[in-house]
């Protein structure tokens, strides 16, 4: 169990948790985490979150193979936020194939597409 104390509590047991490239610094995606997933990640090195639509930790890439391998971890000055910088496997963070989650961009009140994927999903994610 980690010394460090992280509120769990302001916002009801989930802390975000902002993911970032530690060499490029491109924000990969924003995931929350309660107690398990933060003690798990700082255990095992890899990023584990709590999914809230299917009411369980997951690990990132456990699917996919593009895990994340924690390098830095962060926290914010109110103790109920965290930023881990990753080293990024499979060169992509999205469950859509894009190398981030924020791969849109909005450009006079429309989205434009910013970065290709590197993976089909629906190769990846078939058997889900």
């Amino acid at each position: 169990m980690s010394g460090i104390k992280l509120d769990f509590k302001k916002s009801g047991s989930l802390i975000p948790a902002i993911v970032q490239d530690y060499k490029t610094q491109e924000v990969l995606m924003l995931a929350f985490m309660n107690q398990e997933a933060w003690e798990a990640t700082l255990q095992t090195g890899k990023a584990t979150f709590y999914s809230r639509s299917r009411k369980k930790l997951w690990i990132k890439g456990e699917t996919s193979g593009n895990t994340q391998l924690v390098k830095d971890i962060r926290i914010d000055c109110d103790n109920d936020a965290i930023l881990l910088k990753v080293d990024q496997i499979g060169g992509a963070a999205c469950h859509t194939g894009h190398p981030s989650c924020f791969y849109r961009k909005v450009t006079n009140d429309t989205l434009t597409i910013i970065s290709e994927p590197v993976f089909d999903p629906k190769e990846k994610y078939k058997n889900e």
